[in-house]
């Protein structure tokens, strides 16, 4: 995202230190921030510490004389692009979730003019406490990002939901966070990665599909405010935060996870690599070197794509097409054999496996190549193209 202002929160909780680490990505990242802090906070990390990160003089008392006109809780929001507070206990949940102005963070929440977001973290029975998660659904319904919490190993020696994001994740939210929301309220089925076709107990057919670029686009739709399923082949990634993952290894368990998914969703993208072939006969134990290499007796796999685009009610289909020649015709051809309203044409050679790719995408009114680019980019390009060929949008 381009540079933005942002008033970084800090309150009174072991997750604190975290903070520091995400003052210094956000830096990293190009941004100006901004640190006010509770006096609470203070006892976890100094404000030397903000200060020295953030390149900027941090904010902890509501009477502050540092601003001209003495309103430290007025100036500090009304410069700033987003005021994001991390770690959020859960008194200060509470305090914002019902106006509270009893401290600089507090009162600057309430007097903001800009988007505010929370990032909690409390022990996870703090967190399932009832007046908590009511406070929650008003923080909610007043238009309060939540990013979080996390599900894992706390300060307590408990475990449990609560735990703050990690500060790479959080960064990553806010990316999306300022993304134009064109696919909202869609919900988006995606494939990703490559299938695997067991030969034996140990070896199979692959490919060398790094699901970089499915992973990218996943994300890229989350950010446009779709709710994405994803559907991936084996790729040692972890799914984007704020979606739900379904594994499946095989092109019959991707085609068996699709079509249990695809009568839910509006947009079904192809991103995935799978095997037009598997083994016919696997076999249940590992084949023993002989004398004579064994054959292999291969069946065509069910074509995913074309079974979602020919279903009555199909949503708005997006394929891929990797070719390793005359790659526009190929994939046009690929495109109106399958009746395709969008597809995304790349050479196998130079996208498998690679960290940027080079587009092509064709739709009913020719291609429209784009410049080689990191994925991510590439990821949201296509969402803002497809997101102009939805039928709403045209």
């Amino acid at each position: 995202m381009t540079s933005k202002k942002i008033l970084l929160g800090i309150t009174g909780g072991v997750a604190a230190y975290k903070a520091a680490e995400l003052t210094r990505l956000l830096v990293k990242a190009g941004h100006s921030v901004e640190v006010v802090m509770t006096e609470s906070a203070t006892r976890f990390v100094t404000p030397a510490t903000f200060q020295a990160l953030s390149g900027h003089a941090v904010y902890t008392d509501l009477w502050d004389e540092r601003p001209s006109n003495a309103m430290a809780h007025i100036d500090l929001s009304r410069r700033a692009d987003v005021f994001l507070i991390a770690p959020a206990t859960a008194n200060t949940l509470f305090k914002l979730a019902h106006g509270a102005c009893d401290d600089l963070l507090s009162t600057l929440a309430a007097a903001r003019a800009c988007p505010l977001i929370v990032a909690p973290a409390m022990n996870r029975q703090m967190w399932d406490n009832p007046p908590n998660q009511r406070n929650m659904a008003q923080l909610r319904a007043d238009g309060v990002a939540v990013f979080g919490p996390a599900n894992g190993a706390q300060a307590c020696g408990e475990t449990g939901e609560g735990r703050m994001l990690e500060p790479e994740e959080v960064a990553e939210l806010l990316e999306g966070f300022f993304c134009a929301k064109v696919l909202a309220g869609k919900k988006v089925l995606l494939t990703a990665g490559p299938s695997y076709e067991a030969i034996d107990t140990v070896r199979g057919i692959t490919n060398i599909s790094s699901g970089k670029m499915g992973y990218a686009l996943a994300r890229a739709c989350r950010d446009a405010g779709a709710e994405v399923t994803l559907i991936s082949g084996p790729t040692g990634m972890e799914a984007p935060l704020g979606m739900r993952r379904v594994d499946a290894a095989s092109a019959r368990q991707m085609h068996d996870a699709v079509m249990a998914e695809v009568g839910q969703s509006d947009i079904f993208i192809s991103v995935a690599a799978v095997a037009d072939y598997r083994v016919k006969n696997p076999s249940a134990h590992k084949i023993k070197k002989g004398a004579t290499p064994p054959t292999l007796e291969l069946e065509e796999n069910p074509d995913i794509l074309a079974t979602v685009a020919s279903l009555p009610a199909a949503p708005f289909c997006v394929g891929f097409a990797a070719e390793s020649q005359n790659l526009l015709e190929f994939a046009e051809a690929k495109r109106q054999r399958k009746k395709l309203p969008l597809l995304v044409a790349n050479l196998a050679q130079q996208a498998m496996g690679a960290d940027d790719n080079q587009v092509a995408l064709l739709d009913r009114n020719g291609p429209h190549p784009l410049p080689s680019m990191p994925k991510p980019d590439v990821a949201k390009a296509i969402v803002e193209h497809l997101a102009k060929l939805l039928p709403q949008n045209q």
